[in-house]
């Protein structure tokens, strides 16, 4: 635990440290976000009066090019991991054609809204984690260097331009990759509070992200800072790390913590700043699991790591991956020595 482990270990890391640089660079990830319930409400109806009134399913007056709507769902996955949270959408209607039918929009782009994306991202527990901005033009192909898994047709083109918490700072692109139900359109004069009894639809996206601060391991001269943690002493050929042995990993770039610190300033010993993200790892792709996660104390962005390894961890050169807020850090490799020895 860390309480055992701070003041050996902070000697040990000042002195790497001055050695020691991350193990990545700003390498893109994909990540899917999966939503239900998805309702759209459109701006009907301009007495304020009856907004949100109506007890049951309510259609729209109109959805003409140049009307205008809110919509909203709830995140139910990423990259398959249940989480909660609100995807919102705010959108005009352009109906943007190069061969359009009276009503539509004159254009050499084919889209259907200009639209403003908010994903607002929660732990399974409620625990918020981040959100993600973007916005662009809704529907129609994807752009130039998209995820093959976009919707041909109905993929849109946004910017993903910043986020919060784990998010901060990020940047990317984002589009549909499956549209598996319609969404439902209705009027602003409806209940929103009966959005999910009433039923809505059901989407995927891609976002292609680009971090801040991605996550990475720290390494020195001797390699990545891996320890051993019954005695700290860096992980080696000579000294390798065995199946089912807890290590201790230092990292930067895993966001922000419970125990929060103003931004640029060092984390407290009391209380613990835990890691507030979800944080798996990986050895040679199966899972290590983590004991710990949190900011390392007098240090503004550097973070410690426990880890058991797998009890069947295979002897030889192991690949080691840390993910944090679905943001993975390079692979590192580290030796594995074969059990009791």
């Amino acid at each position: 635990m860390f309480h055992k482990t701070f003041r050996p270990l902070w000697a040990a890391f000042a002195l790497a440290s001055a050695l020691a640089v991350p193990s990545s660079a700003q390498t893109p990830v994909v990540i899917q976000i999966d939503i239900e319930n998805y309702a759209y409400y459109y701006a009907d109806n301009p007495d304020y009066s009856k907004l949100a009134g109506t007890g049951q399913a309510a259609p729209p007056v109109s959805t003409k090019t140049f009307s205008s709507f809110i919509g909203l769902a709830d995140i139910v996955r990423v990259n398959g991991k249940p989480v909660k949270g609100t995807w919102s959408i705010r959108a005009t209607t352009t109906n943007y054609t190069p061969n359009p039918q009276p009503g539509q929009a004159i254009a050499d782009t084919t889209r259907n809204f200009f639209v403003d994306w908010v994903w607002e991202i929660q732990q399974a527990d409620g625990t918020p984690i981040g959100t993600i901005m973007a916005t662009g033009m809704g529907f129609g192909p994807p752009p130039p260097g998209s995820p093959s898994g976009l919707s041909p047709t109905a993929a849109s083109t946004m910017a993903i331009t910043g986020g919060t918490g784990a998010f901060l700072g990020m940047r990317g692109q984002a589009g549909f990759s499956q549209i598996t139900t319609t969404g439902r359109a209705a009027s602003v004069a409806e209940d929103p509070s009966l959005r999910r009894t009433l039923g809505g639809g059901t989407r995927s996206f891609l976002l292609t992200l680009i971090p801040l601060t991605p996550p990475a391991v720290l390494s020195n001269s001797s390699g990545p800072l891996v320890l051993h943690s019954a005695d700290f002493s860096q992980v080696s050929a000579a000294r390798p790390a065995l199946p089912g042995e807890i290590l201790t990993v230092f990292a930067t770039g895993l966001g922000p913590t419970n125990a929060a610190s103003d931004p640029g300033q060092p984390f407290m010993a009391s209380p613990l700043a835990l890691v507030n993200s979800p944080l798996q790892a990986t050895l040679n792709g199966s899972p290590a699991d983590v004991l710990y996660a949190g900011g390392y104390p007098g240090t503004s962005n550097t973070y410690q790591v426990n880890l058991r390894l797998p009890a069947d961890a295979q002897s030889g050169a192991a690949a080691l991956q840390i993910t944090c807020a679905w943001q993975p850090a390079a692979l590192v490799t580290i030796p594995v020595g074969s059990a009791g020895k």
